[in-house]
């Protein structure tokens, strides 16, 4: 296996635990407001409390990186979850929870755009698709993984433990991480000369200009096309991590058993739709070029997944409504690593920056949507803020034909 294969193994190991971490969460949700005597409100708060953090610290963590490496930024954000990640276990009410899901967000602020750039040290600029496809695909093999490896632990020793066990193995990689990667391919003593000669040829970290400020580069339109879109992929995707078991137990009448099963079927089949994307999007750039191949993917993507989301809301089906949910998910992550590889095309040597701000804007948008679920849920029912999600997926899906991907900024 070559070299830069290895990092993105380990990469996407990463993202497995990440999405285990989030996920964890939603799905003892359930479980956590019964034993606390939580509301769906409060709920929806504590759930926006991580969302809002990871938000407000996206940018910073990201510029970190761009200023001092992926490697060590990586080691602090592993570390800073893990450790709330357990005291998640912990908690005994609502005030604690929101406190500590607020924590829990700051430390994983940064995770991906500091992937993205540890991704562009050591990939040739014509397999990023490709890579983020493997990095986003793993994040939603963890998120279907939970249910199967979380509820069996919640059921036998309570929700607590499952925050204990998976706090430990965050920590586990970070030790490997510290002592086996390199910030450069050319510090790396175990890369061929051949593979290290592809990297630094093909790898486009150009310098696009002098440093300009956060607000400066808020006025380019190309990213801010890009920022708008994946508030609206953000908004969708996020119903999926934080209310989704609650939606279909509290709004459907799905068991916890039941859970356990069908639960994992959106993200599985997201995984799907997350490599996909990114193998689909790298093939069009190659017959299209940057400008169109990065923008067919999406568009249709987000089109299919917005309609499946709408149709999903108004049937009383539950069967058909579980198909059209995981295929809705799997249609809108098509996505995410093309959103990722466009936030490298277009980021030169600010990537971590760049990229920071565009999933930013997307966890500013996930964070209403998904406080206001529950106000929206409790007041008018559990299945019309899934068919408002639907039409502003729709509206992401438009929102590609403004995005540019060969324009540098």
């Amino acid at each position: 296996m070559k070299k830069r294969h290895q990092v993105l193994l380990v990469l996407a190991i990463l993202s497995v635990i990440t999405f285990l971490d989030r996920i964890a969460f939603s799905t003892a949700g359930e479980r956590i407001t019964k034993e606390l005597g939580l509301t769906a409100v409060q709920w929806g708060w504590i759930l926006g409390s991580f969302t809002l953090a990871y938000a407000l610290f996206e940018v910073p963590t990201g510029l970190l990186g761009d200023k001092i490496g992926a490697k060590s930024v990586l080691i602090r954000v592993v570390l800073w979850w893990s450790f709330f990640t357990i005291l998640t276990g912990f908690s005994t009410g609502f005030a604690m929870l929101l406190v500590v899901r607020f924590l829990f967000g700051i430390g994983e602020a940064g995770a991906y755009p500091n992937i993205a750039i540890a991704l562009a040290k050591w990939f040739p600029a014509n397999e990023r698709g490709q890579a983020q496809a493997i990095i986003w695909g793993a994040s939603r093999l963890g998120a279907g993984l939970t249910p199967l490896v979380v509820i069996p632990i919640q059921q036998r020793y309570g929700w607590e433990a499952s925050f204990y066990v998976l706090g430990f193995v965050g920590v586990i990689w970070v030790i490997f991480w510290q002592f086996w990667h390199k910030e450069e391919p050319t510090d790396a003593k175990d890369i061929s000369a051949d593979e290290l000669k592809e990297i630094l040829a093909k790898r486009q970290l150009d310098n696009h200009g002098a440093k300009t400020s956060i607000f400066k580069l808020l006025q380019n339109n190309n990213l801010g096309y890009l920022m708008a879109m994946y508030a609206c992929y953000a908004t969708g995707v996020y119903f999926f991590q934080t209310w989704l078991p609650k939606y279909l137990q509290q709004g459907r009448g799905v068991s916890e058993n039941e859970l356990k099963l069908i639960g994992s079927a959106p993200f599985l089949l997201a995984a799907l739709g997350c490599f996909l994307g990114g193998f689909l999007s790298d093939i069009a750039v190659k017959k299209y070029g940057k400008k169109w191949g990065r923008r067919i993917v999406p568009i249709v993507g987000l089109g299919i997944s917005g309609v499946c989301l709408i149709v999903s809301a108004l049937t009383i089906n539950n069967t058909v409504a579980i198909i059209l949910l995981s295929l809705g998910m799997a249609f809108m992550d098509v996505t995410a690593p093309v959103a990722w590889a466009v936030s490298m095309d277009i980021g030169g040597t600010r990537i971590g920056t760049i990229s920071g701000v565009m999933d930013a804007a997307g966890l500013l948008a996930a964070y209403f949507s998904t406080v206001s679920f529950g106000y929206l849920g409790t007041n008018f029912g559990y299945n019309f803020p899934v068919l408002l999600l639907g039409i502003i997926v729709m509206i992401g899906a438009f929102l590609w034909l403004k995005i540019n991907a060969e324009e540098t900024i």
